[in-house]
């Protein structure tokens, strides 16, 4: 009889894998796939709705003609939500890195400074918003949020601008920065889950790789550069491919797209719209994820 033939480490990797994107298959296969594959049909289609369920129409390439150069605001707030997420997702990275390294820093305290940190996180969660509206506590909540969100800044733009002028800066880097300050709220709120990824990476890292970088006489800036940076590259390009997504869940976009469909009831147009916005993104995934997969380090 034949030996049975042993999986390489190579092969037992590669299984791993497929076992862990099962459940993701399954769900998209029992839930997603009917619904993904009609309102592709519908796209093409005019949705009448009537008694026994709904009537379709094809009309072709017209929907996609409305909303490309017929509607007014399509193109517009799609042009808006691409500009914020080009904005946003380098500052998101900057600031999650740069707080995830602090926390993992041993100091007196940190565990009450990790829960300030997250404290703006849990309040834009919408967990304070789905509360009782009649609660009063919930509208104080969800009212300081707010006000946080549009009018604080550690330093108002208008006291910052003539500051980084003055130092020589351009207009474009200034009006970059300026404007960073002004969504300071907005970038912490979404920086949750990129600093837990980032925290757990710094703690996998072996203390023996800075204890022989030292030896060799490594400043913390080479150290860095050297073994922090290539050692969490492949979680750079995680939270890089999460917060463009995460970007562009909740804005302008999603909610003209809901109010067409369900307001509107002009279920053909709101196809349109949604496969367009899922085909701009996949495209701004596909492009950012070869650019990042180039620098990215993966240890052996």
């Amino acid at each position: 009889m034949s030996r049975k033939r042993k999986l390489s480490l190579e092969q037992k990797k590669s299984w791993f894998g497929v076992l862990f994107i099962t459940p993701w298959l399954l769900g998209f296969i029992l839930l997603m796939a009917v619904p993904f594959f009609q309102s592709l049909q519908f796209s093409f289609n005019k949705l009448t709705l009537t008694a026994e369920g709904y009537d379709l129409e094809y009309v072709g390439m017209d929907n996609f003609k409305n909303i490309l150069f017929t509607d007014a605001w399509y193109v517009r707030n799609l042009t808006e939500a691409v500009t914020t997420m080009a904005l946003n997702v380098p500052l998101i990275i900057f600031f999650s890195l740069f707080t995830a390294m602090l926390l993992s820093q041993k100091f007196r305290g940190r565990m009450l400074a990790r829960a300030i940190i997250f404290l703006p996180v849990v309040l834009a969660s919408g967990v304070i918003a789905k509360l009782d509206s009649g609660n009063f506590l919930a509208q104080v909540m969800g009212a300081s949020s707010t006000d946080l969100e549009s009018n604080y800044s550690g330093l108002r733009s208008i006291e910052l601008r003539p500051l980084l002028l003055q130092a020589g800066l351009s207009v474009e880097i200034v009006n970059y920065l300026t404007g960073a300050v002004e969504r300071i709220y907005q970038i912490i709120s979404s920086s949750g889950v990129q600093i837990l990824i980032f925290l757990a990476g710094l703690q996998s890292i072996s203390g023996s790789l800075y204890e022989a970088a030292k030896m060799e006489g490594a400043t913390g800036y080479e150290a860095f550069w050297k073994i922090t940076f290539p050692m969490i590259s492949p979680l750079i390009f995680t939270n890089v491919v999460y917060t463009i997504i995460d970007s562009f869940y909740n804005n302008k976009m999603t909610e003209m797209i809901q109010n067409t469909a369900f307001v509107n009831l002009n279920f053909g147009i709101s196809a349109a719209m949604s496969w367009v916005y899922f085909l701009v993104i996949t495209i701004i995934l596909v492009i950012s994820a070869y650019i990042i997969s180039k620098r990215v380090f993966y240890q052996d």
